[in-house]
């Protein structure tokens, strides 16, 4: 019997197109491939409208105004997928795409300098990159009835992950896993309001946000992202990604010197900030900033900007806001540098909402374990305040999806969402209340975390998971060890005995 293959469109089509990529690297090859996804997008997006203008006799298909006033990108002709499928086996076709790349830029002045133009270079195989095109074109691969536009934007989010995978620890720096995000996103729930990232990668965060929305039936012109990347080729990454889900990214910003030297949005106050900064970040800036306003709760250590990045958000957290962040693990029990000190003002001023222990190997990037930390201003005055500290260790969460990386499962996912959500309504929203379970949640006091000496690693305040009784007597239990332990070491006499048997016969004794 055949073997069925259950890979999606998107697994397919990622496949395929890696097999096309022959002397390339990964990190060069994901510009190539993101870039012929997003102009197939904009294509399908533009055609769309294109066909309903075009059935108007009041409408004209080329006015560049029609598609302004739908929020949609105005393709050129020489830039129509079309026009660019037609032209594939050419020896010119990568100058053809490189063109029709600078023609979309010169229409849509949101991508201007961001497109990929890197087609018509010498190592890039001429015929392989038509085949490439002949495998975008081919959508009968479609499982799912659904438009083309809609699955392309799928397709750019998956060979976003896909590529960091391929690049490791290099591809890591832009993309963060997308259960994590998931995750974070769910647990902060941006409804509406104002969503910033300030270490903002290819935009994941902004784009899980508004899959949030529009799956709980809001509406995403309700939300406005803001963002900031030191890294230029990263930031077009975010740029063609957002584009694709129709997020408005003008307040997303690019700049070399990065986010402490040089704050894009000095005057924001996020009702939502989600962030992945660089773990354990060395010589950041510090020194040049050692009076800056930032630093609230202490002057973080030049040697580690994990609590700049902290203090950085919080700074920028309007008076009823909350943020996630993910962390190394050191950030929970670090005391060098002043860091237990800022630690403790953090718990003190009732800022620290929830800890969430993660497992290993969930991140391209690093092996250091991490957590994430959600801190929500305004807890004291809340009206469903607790004022006490969720802890969670879903250190031992998660399954092996590949020999190297692990992943949440969405049961994984639900399992430590609704246990904060149930904590923070106080069960009001649950068909329970919220209970301590040994080994994986802990509400915990302010005493009892001043015991710890600041400390916050989940696993001190969950404690070890009581073993399940199988039900089986001790004296019962003991008894059936004992025959095993007698047959064993019996065994043991008769293997020894064997052993000096066979070496007698060599002449040799022990």
């Amino acid at each position: 019997m055949a073997k069925t293959d259950s890979s999606s469109f998107e697994q397919k089509l990622f496949k395929a197109a890696d097999k096309l990529r022959k002397n390339i690297d990964a990190a060069e090859y994901k510009h190539v491939v993101l870039g012929l996804v997003f102009l197939k997008y904009i294509s399908e997006s533009f055609s769309e409208l294109y066909n309903k203008l075009e059935a108007d006799e009041w409408s004209d298909p080329e006015d560049r105004d029609e598609y302004i006033a739908e929020n949609t990108f105005f393709v050129p002709k020489l830039a129509r997928w079309n026009h660019i499928h037609a032209q594939a086996k050419l020896p010119s076709i990568g100058q053809t795409i490189d063109e029709a790349m600078e023609a979309v830029e010169k229409e849509n002045k949101e991508l201007k300098n961001v497109l990929p133009q890197v087609y018509g270079k010498a190592n890039l195989d001429k015929t392989s990159l038509g085949e490439l095109i002949d495998l975008i074109s081919n959508t009968e691969l479609q499982a799912e009835n659904e438009n083309s536009k809609d699955l392309f934007g799928r397709v750019y989010e998956y060979f976003l992950g896909e590529f960091a995978n391929a690049e490791g620890k290099k591809g890591g720096q832009f993309y963060t896993p997308k259960a994590i995000v998931k995750l974070m996103v769910e647990m902060i729930e941006p409804y509406k309001g104002r969503v910033y990232d300030p270490a903002s990668g290819s935009g994941g965060m902004f784009v899980m946000s508004e899959k949030f929305v529009t799956e709980h039936s809001g509406n995403i012109k309700d939300i406005t992202v803001y963002g900031q990347e030191s890294n230029q080729t990263t930031w077009k990454l975010s740029k063609m990604n957002l584009a694709i889900r129709n997020i408005n990214s003008k307040f997303v910003a690019w700049n070399t010197e990065g986010t402490f030297l040089k704050n894009a949005h000095s005057d924001l106050k996020a009702d939502f900030i989600l962030a992945n900064p660089p773990f354990n970040q060395k010589e950041w800036g510090v020194d040049i900033l050692q009076e800056d306003a930032r630093w609230k709760y202490g002057t973080p250590p030049n040697g580690n900007a994990n609590y700049g990045w902290m203090q950085h958000m919080l700074y920028h957290l309007s008076p009823n806001g909350v943020m996630a962040t993910v962390l190394s693990n050191g950030s929970l029990s670090s005391n060098t540098s002043g860091e237990g000190d800022i630690r403790k003002n953090l718990v003190d001023n009732d800022l620290v909402e929830c800890i969430v222990a993660l497992p290993k190997q969930l991140f391209y990037n690093t092996g250091i374990p991490a957590c994430i930390w959600f801190l929500r201003r305004g807890r004291s005055a809340s009206s469903d305040a607790i004022n006490e500290v969720l802890f969670i260790d879903a250190s031992e969460m998660g399954f092996m999806k590949s020999r190297v990386h692990r992943d949440f499962t969405k049961e994984d996912i639900a399992k430590i969402r609704d246990t904060y959500l149930n904590w923070r309504s106080k069960g009001e929203a649950m068909s329970s209340p919220y209970q301590d379970i040994k080994g994986f949640c802990k509400s915990a006091t302010l005493e009892n975390i001043q015991k710890h000496s600041y400390v916050l690693t989940p696993g001190r305040y969950v404690g070890i998971p009581d073993e399940e009784d199988d039900g089986i007597p001790f004296e019962e239990k003991m008894q059936s060890l004992t025959v095993l332990l007698k047959e064993q070491m019996d065994k043991e006499q008769e293997l020894n005995q064997e052993i000096a048997t066979q070496l007698a016969k060599i002449g040799m004794s022990l």
